[in-house]
C-alpha cells in the first residue's frame, strides 16, 4: 500500500538522520480533505483552477445540484513565504509545527471568522463547510478590484471601502491585509472582502500601525489608479468597539485577561441573577486562597492547553515533520 500512495504521490518517503519514515505530502492531505468534504456533500465536482496565492490555491467547485462555490486550500510553507510562522500567530505557544499543521489552523482560522462576519452581515463570501486544510464557500460574482480599471461612482466605492475598514474595527478585527487583490467588486460597485486568515484584534499592540496600513493602501490605490484622492479617511483612535469579535474569535492580539474576562462575562449572563448574587456572597477566606492558587492553576492549564494541541495534530496528521 505505502508503495501505492508514494507512487500517486500522496505520501513521501524520507530518510533522514538514520530515520526512516514517511510523510504526508499536500497532496495526500488534499485528497482526505477532499474526501470528508465529498461526504458531507459540501461538493460534487472539481473544476478549474482560479486563482493561486502566496498561502492558498482557489479552484472552482459545484455540489450535487450545480450550485458553484469556491474551494480554497491553503498552501502554508511554499519558498515564497516561509516567514510566516513569524508574521502568523497560528503556533501561539507551540514551538515546532508541520506546514501541514499550520495550514489547517489557518483554514479553520479564516472559516470561524467568515461565519461570524457572515451572521452579522458583513460583506463577506458565505461559508460552506470546512475540513482539514480545505474551506468551501459560495462563489462571489464579481472581479477583483486590481483588475478593475474604471469605477463609475469612485468617491462613493472609495467611501464605501472606508466604511468596511471602520465596521470591522467596530467589531474589534482589523483586516490586516485591506487591498485591491482582497476586494471583489462585481457589476453594481457591491463589495465583498475576502482573504481573512491574518486579521488581528484593535487591542494588538500593533492594531494602529496595521489599521493605518489597510487605510493607506486603499487611498495609494485610488490614487495611482483612478486618479482620486481625498483626506476623508478614518482613525483607530476615533472608533468605538461596538462588540467584542476578536475576544469570541480568539482574534491574534486578544489579551489573556480580556479573553478571561469575555469568559467570566459570558458565564455571569448564562447563570443568569442568581449566579451573580452567590458570587457577592462568597467568603473572603475563598477569594484570598482563589488569589494564592491562580498561579498554579495558569501554569497547568497552560501544560494541558499544549498536550492537547499535541493530541490534536497527532490525530488530523500523524508521522509529520516540519520540510
Amino acid at each position: 500500500i505505502l508503495r501505492d500512495l508514494v507512487q500517486y504521490k500522496l505520501v513521501r518517503y524520507d530518510h533522514k538522520n538514520g530515520i526512516r519514515g514517511y510523510h504526508l505530502t499536500y497532496a495526500g492531505y488534499d485528497y482526505l480533505a477532499l474526501r470528508s468534504l465529498c461526504n458531507q456533500e459540501a461538493i460534487y465536482s472539481i473544476g478549474n483552477k482560479i486563482g493561486v496565492g502566496k498561502e492558498s490555491d482557489i479552484y472552482i467547485a459545484a455540489d450535487e445540484e450545480g450550485e458553484q462555490h469556491v474551494l480554497k486550500l491553503h498552501r502554508l510553507g511554499r519558498v515564497c513565504f516561509r516567514k510566516v510562522k513569524e508574521k502568523r500567530d497560528y503556533l501561539k505557544r507551540r514551538k515546532n509545527a508541520s506546514w501541514l499543521y499550520l495550514s489547517r489552523l489557518a483554514a479553520e482560522r479564516e472559516y470561524s471568522f467568515l461565519k461570524a462576519l457572515h451572521e452579522r452581515g458583513y460583506p463577506v463570501p458565505e461559508p460552506v463547510s470546512w475540513n482539514r486544510h480545505a474551506i468551501v464557500m459560495k462563489l462571489v460574482q464579481g472581479y477583483p478590484l486590481s483588475q478593475v480599471k474604471t469605477i463609475t461612482n469612485t468617491a462613493k466605492v472609495y467611501t464605501r471601502l472606508m466604511d468596511l475598514v471602520s465596521r470591522l474595527a467596530q467589531m474589534g478585527l482589523i483586516h490586516g491585509d485591506f487591498n485591491e487583490f482582497n476586494l471583489m467588486i462585481d457589476d453594481r460597485e457591491r463589495i465583498t472582502v475576502i482573504d481573512l486568515p491574518q486579521m488581528i484584534s484593535t487591542s494588538h499592540a500593533n492594531a494602529e500601525y496595521y489599521f493605518d496600513r489597510d487605510v493607506e493602501c486603499i487611498r495609494t490605490w485610488f490614487r495611482k489608479r483612478y486618479n482620486f484622492d481625498s483626506d476623508d479617511r478614518p482613525y483607530l483612535s476615533d472608533i468605538v468597539c461596538e462588540s467584542a469579535v476578536d475576544v469570541e474569535m480568539k482574534a491574534s492580539g486578544y489579551s489573556r485577561d480580556l479573553a478571561s474576562q469575555f469568559e467570566e462575562l459570558t458565564l455571569k449572563k448564562e447563570d443568569g441573577d442568581e449566579e451573580g448574587d452567590k458570587e457577592e456572597g462568597e467568603s473572603d477566606n475563598y477569594e484570598s486562597e482563589r488569589d494564592e492558587e491562580s498561579e498554579g492553576e495558569d501554569e497547568g492549564s497552560e501544560t494541558e492547553d499544549e498536550e492537547s494541541e499535541e493530541e490534536s495534530e497527532k490525530d488530523v496528521c500523524p508521522n509529520l515533520e516540519e520540510e
